[in-house]
């Protein structure tokens, strides 16, 4: 009966990971809601598309890299600059656990995401934005989107 107890305890202390891919409408609707729509002169349709090229949408993606860092998140954030794992050495800039940019909650990969671009060269952050978005006619991004 103790050992039952104990499992179904330890049963609710874990948590899972699932991955949350989003619609590409559905991200429009939450980076319009934050005020990412002409953020520091980066229309919508650039943080569309970037994410797409990132992580598809999805807010579990992981990568981990040579240099030992792994890019976390919808935006692919990296762990040495952005968010801390365990490791004191991560700078953590964003002042946000690594863990927090893998969830269905987008408001710190937002917050972080603003951030890396107020503080770094606008969106040259990300490699997929600037090989897939930047330059381009980004009006598709967000077409058909119910946008208020």
């Amino acid at each position: 009966m103790k050992a039952a107890g104990t499992l179904a305890l330890m049963g609710c202390l874990i948590t899972v990971v699932e991955p949350k891919i989003y619609t590409r409408c559905k991200l429009a609707k939450i980076f319009s809601r934050a005020g990412l729509d002409n953020y520091r002169g980066f229309s919508l349709g650039n943080w569309i598309c970037m994410a797409y090229y990132e992580s598809h949408y999805n807010t579990t993606a992981q990568t981990d890299l040579e240099d030992g860092s792994t890019d976390y998140g919808i935006f692919k954030i990296n762990s040495y600059t952005w968010c801390r794992r365990a490791k004191l050495q991560e700078k953590n800039h964003c002042h946000v656990a690594c863990s927090d940019l893998i969830t269905d909650d987008l408001t710190d990969a937002i917050i972080c995401a603003k951030k890396i671009v107020k503080e770094t060269e606008g969106m040259n952050y990300w490699q997929g934005w600037k090989k897939h978005c930047e330059g381009k006619d980004l009006s598709e991004w967000k077409k058909g989107c119910e946008l208020s």
